[in-house]
């Protein structure tokens, strides 16, 4: 599947290799503001507008729902900053496939990337570009959403992740800038959001938030609290995934860490300033009977401005879409570059030195997804499969800690730090796998479809008919030509 055909794909790159000045690599192009807003954008989504009701519904209680708002901020910037010590120590984009095939070789490390290119990344920009076009079309059915043609929502949906692909394959610095310009929308519309909030609470509109109402009527079930907890950091997901492209970064062992220290804390913030200007208009009972919270807070508040809130929601989205693009294709790069995915996923353009091919592979399969059925079943059945791979990361750097303590590593976090978080990510996955067990027997048994196809494709690769490895080799040479792809001049090695 990957580097024993190089040889023979590399006849088509010196065809195509007519570059005199310029390598041809990835760029460090991603600076810390691009850092940020990757960091930002990808955790802000739909979900703070949407529907944050998961936490109040498992407690029942405004105070207790805050406080799980601000842990689960506290916890991923724990997450996030263990992850600035793998980024830093093993210098390879990939995220969590870098590092599990580092730690514990390379079936596990396929098995990660085979349900993240199936399932996780595909699903999730489909989902994400629905939302973001069902809110755009929304203003135009202002009395029933119900109304809205299907036809059309999955229509706009394919719109935004092609024209996102065609920005992301012709420029790094494009992507990196409207990454810039969504993320600061969708803060702008959540500091109105917030303003908004303190208006009404300098008004004396606290009755939801006083002592005695915030909680009253608390759900004490230990259950209960950890699936408020489940919900509040699925709000959160995404604060890894600028490993992902760590090898695009300028000077990550200094950007790293400070994307991250900047931007955990930020998101937390907004996340519970947000929550608390919901309440300050709505009530207990209006929050968790809305479909969207923050259209519902924009109605009461806003009157004839009230089709901003849509519009912002979609523009998150849309943020959050190009987010996921740019650092799915990164995946798929490295994941091909390591020979466990074809080699022609592991080329960039010779002019644009964009992974243009895993970016184009990335998109037919979010376009399946999207004109396929129910994809939000898929989502479901792989949250514990998520925290399965950040817990086996983080445990592979305790054990890395242990095996190898003089190696060079520039940010090191303070060993409590990976404890506590490798310790909630094992909890998370038990309290997962015991709360939907048949959900994660159907993702377990999706997972386990890898083994075959990676010692057919990978282990045994030399075995396979002469007629199929020619073939293949002749597909790459062809698609390199008519991409104008070849491979990556230099590589990147861990440190």
């Amino acid at each position: 599947m990957g580097s024993d055909r190089k040889d023979d794909a590399s006849e088509g790159s010196e065809m195509l290799d007519d570059q005199q000045g310029e390598a041809i690599v990835l760029k460090q192009r991603i600076t810390l503001v691009n850092g940020c807003a990757i960091v930002v954008g990808t955790i802000i989504g739909s979900g703070i507008f949407i529907s944050p009701v998961g936490v109040l519904k498992q407690v029942n209680s405004v105070g207790w729902s805050l406080i799980i708002w601000a842990i689960g901020g506290i916890f991923s910037t724990i997450g996030a900053l263990c992850y600035a010590e793998l980024g830093t120590t093993i210098v390879k984009s990939g995220g969590d496939y870098a590092y599990i095939e580092a730690f514990y070789g390379p079936l596990p490390a396929f098995l990660r990337l085979w349900i993240g290119l199936l399932i996780i990344r595909p699903t999730s920009q489909a989902a994400i570009a629905l939302t973001f076009s069902t809110y755009l079309i929304q203003p135009f059915f202002p009395e029933c959403s119900e109304l809205m043609p299907e036809q059309s929502k999955r229509l706009f949906a394919a719109v935004c992740l092609i024209l996102l692909t065609l920005v992301n394959c012709m420029s790094v610095r494009a992507a990196t800038r409207v990454q810039d310009v969504f993320t600061a929308a969708k803060l702008l519309a959540l500091a109105l959001v917030i303003i908004l909030g303190l208006v009404e609470l300098c008004k004396g509109h606290t009755e939801y938030l006083k002592p005695e109402n915030a909680f009253a009527d608390t759900n004490a079930d230990v259950g209960a609290f950890v699936l408020a907890f489940y919900n509040s950091l699925y709000a959160y997901g995404g604060w890894n995934y600028l490993n992902f492209v760590t090898e695009e970064m300028k000077e990550p062992h200094k950007n790293l860490p400070r994307a991250i220290m900047i931007s955990l804390p930020l998101v937390s913030v907004v996340y519970v300033l947000a929550n608390l200007a919901y309440f300050t208009v709505l009530s207990p009972r209006e929050f968790l009977r809305s479909d969207a919270v923050a259209v519902l807070f924009g109605d009461k508040l806003l009157g004839v401005m009230s089709w901003i809130i849509p519009v912002f929601v979609s523009l998150s989205c849309f943020g959050s879409v190009n987010g996921s693009i740019f650092t799915s294709s990164r995946l798929f790069f490295v994941g091909a570059r390591e020979g466990q995915l074809p080699n022609i996923l592991a080329m960039i353009h010779t002019k644009y030195l964009t992974p243009v091919p895993a970016l184009i592979f990335n998109c037919i399969l979010s376009l399946l997804y999207l004109v396929s059925g129910d994809i939000w079943s898929l989502i479901t059945y792989f949250s514990f499969f998520n925290w399965l791979c950040v817990g086996l990361a983080i445990g592979g750097l305790l054990w890395w800690r242990y095996k190898y303590p003089e190696m060079e590593r520039p940010v090191k976090m303070h060993i409590s730090l990976p404890i506590t978080f490798f310790v909630a990510a094992t909890f998370l996955v038990v309290s997962a796998v015991y709360a939907a067990p048949k959900e994660c027997l159907i993702g377990t048994c999706i997972v386990i479809t890898g083994i075959p196809v990676y010692l057919i494709g990978i282990r045994y690769q030399k075995k396979q008919p002469k007629w199929l490895d020619t073939g293949m080799n002749s597909a790459t040479i062809f698609m390199q030509k008519l991409l104008q792809v070849v491979f990556q001049e230099t590589e990147v090695k861990v440190k």
